[in-house]
């Protein structure tokens, strides 16, 4: 498969999905696209579409919920449910909320409130590591929320008990919801500090290349030494959009059906 047109295909399906509810969270939920057409069909992440629940799954807590409006087609095309639910998203009786819900096949947790998911990973991986279960648990949070102490909690107490079946994945874009995350806490640079806390840190400096990802997950996928893993996937708010992308207010913005037409086509012509 080449993922690279799956991840174009997974972008335009997502902006299509805007169009349909101008609600959601559309830039925050096109830079993590990548991240997770690596995980769904690069060939190393566990998942059973027809039995969610499958205690042989690797689990994916998705931290930033909100931004992750992009795994619906990929749920969908995966099998979770049928093609035509991402038509009736945010309808009343559908399940595709423009905030995912652990109704939809394929989500674990609700993190509507950020900052909560590391430490629902963490609890998850320790609770397989002391049954002797070889699954993963990856955990996929933005800049924002990391400067919670929340998550740092979960950092140590994840470093703390050797958690090396623990991954999180940043979606580094660089940006939160009312500007660059540098005017208003920055808190870069992550490798230092995962480090300076016990974890192994793997830095993607493209995190819109699937090729990357791949190669960062099977390191930490494979590499048994007691440490928890991060992997900071460089990416870009809005990716695809240019407007989206250059604005610090990207993640509070909507598009116009005109708008969203011109990206489609500007994707399509990659």
């Amino acid at each position: 498969m080449n993922l690279k047109e799956k991840s174009k295909e997974v972008r335009i399906e997502t902006l299509k999905l805007h169009q349909r509810a101008k609600e959601i969270r559309v830039a925050s939920s096109l830079s993590p696209v990548e991240i997770f057409v690596s995980l769904f069909y690069g060939g190393i992440f566990s998942f059973y579409p027809k039995d969610p629940l499958n205690d042989k799954r690797d689990r994916l807590i998705i931290s930033k919920g909100h931004g992750s409006i992009c795994l619906y087609p990929i749920l969908a095309d995966c099998g979770y449910f049928s093609q035509d639910e991402l038509l009736n998203i945010s309808k009343p009786g559908s399940f595709l909320g423009s905030i995912p819900d652990p109704v939809i096949p394929g989500y674990e947790t609700i993190n509507g409130s950020l900052g909560h998911g590391l430490g629902v990973g963490s609890g998850m991986a320790y609770a397989l590591k002391i049954s002797d279960k070889c699954q993963k648990v990856i955990v996929v949070v933005g800049n924002g929320e990391l400067q919670e102490g929340s998550n740092w909690e979960a950092i140590m107490f994840a470093a703390n008990h050797n958690l090396d079946n623990l991954i999180l994945i940043i979606d580094s874009n660089k940006k939160q919801m009312l500007d660059f995350s540098i005017n208003i806490l920055d808190i870069e640079p992550f490798k230092n500090k995962f480090e300076a806390f016990g974890w192994e840190c793997i830095e993607i400096s493209d995190g819109h290349n699937c090729d990357l990802i791949i190669d960062g997950l099977q390191e930490a996928f494979s590499n048994k030494n007691h440490k928890p893993k991060v992997i900071i996937a460089n990416t870009i708010k809005g990716k695809g959009v240019p407007s989206l992308e250059q604005s610090p207010l990207a993640h509070v913005l909507s598009l116009s059906d005109l708008e969203i037409d011109e990206a489609i086509k500007g994707i399509e012509n990659e």
